[in-house]
C-alpha cells in the first residue's frame, strides 16, 4: 500500500504490468483521457473502472472562526492568480465581497497532483469563474486560456499548499482560527468537535446534502484494478469483491462509517455488475 494522490497514482500504475506496479488504484476522480492512453503505451490495456462512492469537497473552518458562507464567485475572487485575468489584490475577505468579515485570506490546500485539487479547480474554481459572461465565452474559443485564467491560483501565500495528508489541514485549522481548509467530506466528521463546514451557495456539506446531489461540490470516487494482474495476482478478486460486497459499501457498511457517502442502491449494484464482469473501461466521455 503506498500513499499518493489521485495524479501520482496514476502515474505508477500506468507505468506497466507486472509484480513491480500496482494492482489497484484508488482515485477521488475519473482517470483522464491522457492517463489511459499513458496505461496503454506502457501495456496496461485491460483496466476496469469501479466507482465505490461520492465524496464532498468541503471548505472548512475552525468552531471558533468567522462562520463563514461563500459562493464559488467568491472563492475565485479570493484564490485566483489573475481573477478574470486581472491583478490579485484582495488581502481579506471583505475585499472580495463586502458582505464577508475583514479576516485575511488564509487558505490552506492540496498540491496539484491531488485528485482533490483537480475537483475543486472545476467544482469552485471553474463555476466561479464562469460568473463573468467574459470567461464563459473565453472557454468557447481558448481551452487553454481559460484554464490557466480559471484554475490558476495565488502563489503570494494566501494559498498555501498543504501537501497530500488532509490530517495536517485539520490541524492548521484547529491551531488559526482565521483560516480554511479544502478536503473530503470524511475529515469533515471525523473532526467535527473542532472543525466546521463553510456552506457554499447556502447549503451544507452533510451525508445527505452530497448524497442526493444538492451539495453541488460532489465528485465520484474510484478504483482502477489491472484485468491483466487479476488471474496471476493471489487474492485480487476476492479483493475487489470485499470492496464492493453490500458489507463494505452498502449504507450500513464499514466504509460509511469511515466518512465514505455510499451509491445509491441502483448505481452500488451497477458497480457489483461492473466488478463481476470485469468491463474495461473505455476512452468514452473521458476528457
Amino acid at each position: 500500500v503506498e500513499s499518493t494522490g489521485t495524479g501520482g497514482g496514476m502515474k505508477l500504475f500506468c507505468a506497466g504490468v507486472g509484480a513491480q506496479h500496482p494492482d489497484v488504484e484508488d482515485a477521488s476522480r475519473r482517470i483522464k483521457k491522457s492517463e489511459l492512453e499513458d496505461c496503454a503505451r506502457n501495456g496496461v490495456k485491460d483496466i476496469v473502472e469501479i466507482q465505490i462512492g461520492i465524496d464532498g469537497i468541503v471548505l472548512a473552518e475552525s468552531n471558533a472562526g468567522a462562520a463563514m458562507k461563500l459562493t464559488p464567485a467568491d472563492v475565485y475572487k479570493a484564490l485566483a492568480a489573475k481573477p478574470y485575468g486581472k491583478e490579485q489584490t484582495a488581502k481579506t475577505w471583505k475585499d472580495v465581497n463586502p458582505a464577508l468579515p475583514p479576516v485575511a485570506i488564509k487558505v490552506y490546500g492540496p498540491p496539484p497532483t491531488s485528485g482533490t485539487r483537480d475537483a475543486f479547480g472545476e467544482l469552485i474554481m471553474e463555476k466561479g469563474c464562469k460568473a463573468d459572461p467574459a470567461m464563459a465565452d473565453l472557454k468557447k474559443t481558448n481551452e487553454d486560456q481559460f484554464k490557466a485564467i480559471c484554475t490558476g491560483l495565488r502563489e503570494d501565500g494566501a494559498f498555501v499548499e498543504a501537501g497530500e495528508n488532509d490530517n495536517l489541514i485539520v490541524q492548521k485549522l484547529q491551531a488559526n482560527p482565521d483560516a480554511i481548509g479544502i478536503f473530503g467530506y470524511s475529515f469533515l466528521e471525523q473532526n467535527d468537535d473542532t472543525i466546521a463546514d463553510i456552506a457554499i451557495d447556502g447549503v451544507s456539506a452533510d451525508y445527505e446534502s452530497i448524497a442526493s446531489g444538492k451539495y453541488t461540490v460532489s465528485r465520484p470516487l474510484f478504483i482502477y484494478m489491472k484485468k491483466q494482474h487479476v488471474d496471476v495476482v493471489p487474492g485480487m478478486k476476492e479483493f475487489v469483491a470485499e470492496y464492493v460486497s453490500d458489507k463494505a459499501l452498502g449504507e450500513d457498511g464499514y466504509l460509511a462509517d469511515k466518512g465514505l457517502v455510499t451509491l445509491p442502491a441502483d448505481q452500488a449494484e451497477a458497480t457489483r455488475k461492473t466488478a463481476s464482469d470485469l468491463t474495461l473501461v473505455t476512452a468514452d466521455g473521458l476528457k
